[in-house]
C-alpha cells in the first residue's frame, strides 16, 4: 500500500480503533506505540549490475512494556494525529510504499508491508505481510522460474557473470 492510500484510509475510518495483525490471527498489543516514522531512500544496484531506486515510508511500533493488560487500542484519529505531525516536519512522498516495522518477544524484527486492511466490531485491522527476497536480474542470471536458494539456482554461482 502507498503511503497516501494509507493515511486516507486511516482519516475514512477515524473514528475507529487501529490494530495491526503482524501474522494470522497475532495482533500487536494494545500497549502499542508509533515511536518513529522514516523517510527512507533506496538506491540500489542488483546482482545483474541493474541499478533501482524508490522510497518508503516505515512507521515502527513499540510495545511498552510498562503497559502491558492494556486492552484499549489507539484510535485510527490519534494515529492520524501523529501522523500529521510527523508529515508537517518531514512531508511524506505519497506513492512511497509503506511499511511497519515491528517485533516482541516471539517475533523477530521486521519491516512489514501493509498488505490490506479489514473493518471488524468497530475497528480498522491492518493486515501485515513479509515479502520474500527475490533475484531481480533472473534474465541477466539466466535463471528460469524463481527457486528458493541461490545455490540450488546454479545461475547466480561464481563465474556465472551474476555474483
Amino acid at each position: 500500500m502507498k503511503t497516501q492510500e494509507f493515511l486516507e484510509t486511516l482519516k475514512e475510518h477515524q473514528g475507529k480503533s487501529l490494530l495491526f495483525e503482524y501474522a494470522p490471527n497475532l495482533l500487536v498489543g494494545a500497549n502499542y506505540h508509533i515511536t518513529e516514522v522514516k523517510h527512507v531512500t533506496i538506491d540500489s544496484v542488483d546482482c545483474g549490475a541493474g541499478v533501482d531506486a524508490w522510497k518508503e515510508t516505515i512507521i515502527q511500533l513499540w510495545e511498552d512494556p510498562n503497559e502491558l493488560g492494556k486492552t484499549e487500542f489507539m484510535s485510527a484519529s490519534k494515529a492520524i494525529g501523529i501522523l500529521s505531525k510527523v508529515g508537517s516536519m518531514k512531508p511524506y512522498v505519497a506513492d512511497a510504499d509503506v511499511r511497519i516495522e515491528y517485533s516482541n518477544a516471539n517475533f523477530h524484527a521486521a519491516q512489514l508491508y501493509v498488505n490490506d486492511y479489514e473493518i471488524r466490531n468497530g475497528n480498522i485491522i491492518i493486515k501485515l505481510a513479509s515479502q520474500p527476497t527475490d533475484c531481480k536480474a533472473k534474465e541477466t542470471c539466466g535463471v528460469a522460474e524463481p527457486v528458493g536458494a541461490a545455490s540450488e539456482a546454479g545461475g547466480c554461482a561464481p563465474g556465472s557473470g551474476c555474483c
